[in-house]
């Protein structure tokens, strides 16, 4: 997530019934699901394994997997590789920032309609201070092995999915921008909807959702509500992550965020247990966000209600 002023203050949490939690694994991926199609349980320890993987290629390359950096262009090629294994149709879509060449891959699973595309992304870039586990390698190891998920189920929706992960976020946005920017009009409005995960393991995790679109949010609180966990509004990240281009050009947006660098309040404490008056990530931009910074409860429960999302929205 990029740096920026704080936003407005936040909402009230979301009154949730008892958890469902067993061994630190959210017990059922679809709580309240009604198609026949239901969402897979995501493996928290797939999610990890593709950290692991990134913070190798951070430790290999100076320590970041920043915008022009060897670490980022490594990053991609590792997404890029599973996902054409799975047999999606990726593209690689080059730009210009800071007078270096950035990258977006682009994701497509063959099949649905393709007049009703929906999206989920994340930022892959880190900031040149440390490797970007939780910001965001986190949201990038979710969306892909969300991605490989819906290979290995053959899912076949009834819209069209695609997947992406974006380049240089960390300096403005630049990649989500660009990507949007070169869509037309006819192209943009068949999105039908663009889910946002950036920053979602944060290890004094909260649990957030963006109310930029009442459906997709709907969507993500019925989850949380499923399996007993209270969310509150999002709105540390606003206008901060890969979401605000596409809400600029008109697409419904949607997200889920565990928190940055905002203190946790005693109130959120008693809610979602952790630590008061500490940030929700004290690694955050920092050569500490490393795969030591994650919690793996808050990663798996968002990895989870990320496929939840996908596949109610698809239908």
């Amino acid at each position: 997530m990029k740096l920026s002023v704080s936003g407005r203050a936040a909402a009230a949490g979301v009154v949730a019934a008892a958890m469902l939690v067993t061994g630190g694994s959210v017990a059922g991926a679809s709580p309240t699901a009604q198609g026949a199609a239901a969402a897979p349980d995501i493996p928290v320890a797939g999610v990890k394994a593709h950290l692991t993987q990134l913070q190798s290629i951070a430790t290999a390359n100076g320590g970041n997997r920043a915008h022009g950096r060897a670490g980022y262009r490594a990053s991609l090629d590792y997404v890029k590789a599973k996902l054409d294994a799975a047999g999606f149709t990726t593209t690689v879509q080059q730009f210009t920032a800071s007078g270096r060449t950035g990258y977006n891959l682009i994701a497509d699973w063959p099949g649905g309609d393709t007049n009703q595309v929906v999206m989920a992304g994340s930022h892959l870039d880190s900031v040149s201070s440390g490797p970007g586990i939780n910001d965001n390698g986190s949201g990038s190891a979710a969306v892909l092995e969300t991605a490989l998920a819906v290979a290995r189920a053959q899912y076949k929706p009834t819209k069209h999915l695609r997947f992406a992960w974006w380049g240089a976020e960390e300096l403005g946005l630049v990649g989500s921008r660009h990507y949007i920017n070169s869509l037309s009009a006819a192209n943009r409005s068949r999105i039908s909807g663009y889910l946002n995960f950036d920053m979602i393991g944060s290890p004094n995790p909260g649990y957030f959702v963006y109310d930029d679109d009442p459906a997709i949010e709907k969507t993500f609180k019925d989850y949380f509500t499923g399996i007993g966990v209270p969310t509150e509004i999002e709105t540390e990240g606003d206008g901060r992550s890969d979401h605000a281009p596409f809400k600029s050009a008109g697409v419904p947006v949607g997200g889920l965020f565990t928190g940055a660098s905002r203190t946790k309040t005693a109130a959120q404490a008693a809610k979602w247990g952790g630590r008061a008056g500490q940030a929700f990530d004290r690694c955050y931009h920092s050569s500490c966000d490393t795969t030591a910074n994650i919690d793996d409860t808050a990663l798996d429960r968002n990895s989870d209600a990320l496929a939840y999302a996908v596949w109610e929205l698809s239908e």
